[in-house]
């Protein structure tokens, strides 16, 4: 099962890209509707409201009276948080018992306007953000809600703002043109990604070898690596820790393959098999096989175990080591040595351009890492020598 996290600010338009992605099949969770449907006559959650705020938030057929309810509920904190613990609760378990009811291989879409206001973003596989400039959605809100445009802007001003939101997603579907275009664009979404990260995470499916590419470093790749860090550490807990960035994507101004290496170190490998199927359930399938790290200065080969992220448009590689060898230090060390020395940063550059050019049409990245190994040897004990 895919969850995919569909949130945007009030009058951009997530509810036609919702239609679109149900339209195709994608299983819809709209938490608007589900908290309507927990305080509807005759449940507990409006029983608990009136005994909370009183009789009079309910109208003369025993309906919540909703702008009754919102001249008591807002005032103050305290207030809030009361409604909060009545809603939030009956709105999750709900929410929960949809989830569980999905198909195996269903893509699960949750539509949530204050996803990124709660901090929830990890909890889905891809988060999509619905956007569009302000000005275009105080006109939709005017003119085809009938809100004044004080009122407008007020309901925007206590929702997220669009940078808060950009942090949060994987995906940025602008709709502030036409309809035909945004639906366009989420057609390919559905055809060319939700798919393939559905079978992926289901499956087990690790990504297929990819030739050696190194492009300019991307200035969106740190943005990246965190929301993939922050489901890693969902999926891991306790035994997580730390989760790093490492590798070349990590180093500013580094070319690099269009790969995130992130490194998930935890105490013993036992732990490390102990989280290898929440991880593969977050969306980072274990590799079969045995995997090693380089042994340095006459060390043994180092184990540990090794997870590919599932999203095809996102490639990841989740190097899971245990504390009690060198290699989780190493990782950490040679990142801060190489940020530290811009001299060393572009020599290493360099001649993975030049590898990555002359093994362009391998398929494969191996050859490329064996003949760039004896330079990052060196690296390591140039790196050692600083950090003593």
């Amino acid at each position: 099962m895919l969850r995919v996290g569909l949130t945007g600010g009030i009058g951009a338009g997530k509810s036609t890209v919702a239609r679109r992605l149900a339209e195709h099949g994608a299983v819809l969770i709209d938490s608007d509707k589900i908290a309507r449907e927990v305080v509807e006559p005759g449940t507990e959650g409006l029983a608990e409201i009136a005994a909370a705020f009183g009789d009079d938030v309910l109208t003369a057929d025993g309906a919540l009276d909703r702008g009754a309810l919102a001249a008591k509920a807002f005032v103050d904190d305290e207030s809030r948080r009361k409604l909060n613990a009545i809603l939030h609760p009956r709105i999750g378990a709900r929410t929960g018992e949809l989830m569980s009811a999905a198909a195996p291989d269903a893509v699960v879409v949750h539509d949530i306007p204050l996803l990124v206001e709660g901090g929830l973003a990890p909890m889905y596989h891809l988060v999509i953000v619905v956007g569009a400039p302000e000005e275009v959605r105080l006109r939709r809100l005017v003119d085809t809600r009938g809100m004044t445009e004080a009122d407008a802007k007020s309901r925007i001003a206590l929702q997220a703002t669009d940078e808060q939101r950009r942090a949060a997603a994987d995906v940025w579907l602008d709709n502030s043109g036409s309809q035909d275009i945004v639906l366009a664009d989420v057609d390919a979404l559905w055809a060319d990604r939700l798919l393939t990260f559905e079978a992926n995470i289901r499956l087990r499916r690790p990504r297929p070898p990819m030739s050696p590419k190194v492009v300019p470093y991307d200035e969106t790749w740190p943005a990246k690596a965190e929301r993939a860090i922050a489901r890693i550490k969902l999926a891991a807990g306790e035994r997580a820790v730390r989760v790093d960035h490492i590798g070349s994507t990590s180093v500013p101004g580094l070319p690099a393959k269009d790969i995130l290496d992130l490194q998930l170190s935890v105490s013993t490998l036992a732990d490390a098999d102990a989280v290898a199927d929440a991880l593969s359930d977050a969306g980072f399938p274990r590799a079969t096989g045995d995997w090693e790290d380089d042994p340095q200065d006459g060390e043994a080969t180092w184990p540990k175990r090794f997870h590919f992220g599932a999203d095809p448009a996102r490639p990841v590689n989740l190097h899971v080591r245990s504390e009690e060898t060198g290699a989780a230090r190493l990782a950490l060390l040679f990142r801060d040595w190489m940020r530290a020395h811009p001299d060393e940063r572009d020599a290493y550059g360099e001649l993975k351009l030049r590898l990555a050019d002359a093994h362009a049409g391998d398929g494969t990245t191996e050859a490329y890492t064996d003949e760039k190994q004896e330079w990052i040897n060196g690296a390591f004990r140039r790196a050692e020598a600083w950090h003593r």
